[in-house]
């Protein structure tokens, strides 16, 4: 990888809490023109809020025009529910808006998870970035407005308890679990848990913890929210912020790009020529390719020249690349 490649790819950030999506941008903004990129173009597939952290994906040149591809993607996440309390904005960073003394057993939660499981309806935290009449949810909320959000769709593929450490206290204890319990043992009151989830693009976990927790007769909020996995991308690939900022030279920052194609790893690529690849950068069609119908990456060598649709056997570029 040359420099000016390094420019086309991924950089798989594991966001730190306190710092927005778009601060994540310029920090790498930031560490590319430490290594002698005067206007490095930037982007992320996937906001994260302040309070949450893990996998970021950051766009690198032209994969920034593939960030739409992520935003609709998968996502996994571990988040922790906080019972008792309820937060204006679903986590711990709201005023409190109403409390509750109920505490639910391990066995009762692991009762209602399968009601969360698939496809469900959700509402919205009314914090959040969803435009109502053309505004921000969020900015007409903080100007004191009751913000009434629609139900929407979505799916949770898994919800399951997480491997981390589970807070629970008992009758005249609070002790700390590695493992669960036995879920029949319903003295065991949960303050907090930790869970697992992978959802569709859309979902809300702020919004699935306080629903979670009404269903148990309670209220809670996001304590801790961790995600796991965007799309292709996981923690596995993914480099702290410190870790970033200290690749000081291109040869260390080329050992965190991602090629362009990890974005998209589940598209099948299709081989073209020279003379093919002039076409398609024209915005021309191909006719007569043996490809099976749907999108792939066309290719020229290893450079990847456009996203495109193949149909009976014609190719239509969806979105050119100028690599």
């Amino acid at each position: 990888m040359t420099a000016a490649s390094a420019l086309h790819g991924w950089i798989i950030l594991d966001k730190p809490i306190g710092i927005t999506s778009a601060g994540g941008v310029a920090r790498v903004k930031r560490a590319l023109r430490d290594v002698g990129f005067k206007k490095p173009k930037v982007g992320h597939g996937g906001t994260l809020d302040p309070l949450a952290t893990g996998v970021l994906p950051i766009a690198l040149g032209e994969a920034t025009k593939l960030t739409g591809w992520m935003l609709n993607g998968d996502k996994s996440y571990d988040f922790t529910i906080s019972f008792g309390t309820q937060t204006a904005t679903d986590d711990r960073e709201g005023a409190a808006v109403a409390t509750s003394d109920v505490r639910p057993s391990l066995a009762a939660l692991q009762a209602v998870l399968p009601r969360f499981t698939g496809p469900i309806r959700q509402r919205p935290p009314a914090f959040s970035a969803l435009k109502v009449d053309g505004q921000r949810a969020y900015k007409r909320a903080r100007a004191g407005e009751d913000m009434q959000m629609a139900e929407r769709e979505t799916t949770i593929h898994t919800l399951t308890l997480s491997s981390s450490l589970s807070e629970v206290s008992g009758r005249s204890r609070v002790k700390k679990m590695d493992t669960a319990p036995d879920v029949d043992d319903d003295s065991l009151r949960l303050d907090s848990i930790t869970l697992s989830a992978t959802v569709s693009k859309g979902t809300y976990i702020r919004s699935l913890a306080r629903d979670i927790a009404a269903a148990l007769g309670t209220v809670g909020h996001v304590a801790m929210l961790r995600r796991t996995a965007c799309g292709p991308f996981s923690l596995e690939k993914a480099i702290a912020l410190d870790n970033l900022m200290e690749s000081a030279d291109v040869r260390a920052l080329e050992g965190v790009v991602l090629p362009m194609t990890a974005g998209l790893d589940d598209i099948p690529a299709i081989a073209v020529s020279p003379e093919e690849a002039s076409v398609l950068k024209h915005g021309q069609q191909l006719f007569g390719r043996p490809e099976p119908d749907g999108p792939a990456f066309a290719m020229l060598g290893n450079t990847p020249v456009a996203i495109v649709a193949v149909k009976d056997g014609v190719v239509r570029v969806e979105r050119g690349f100028n690599i």
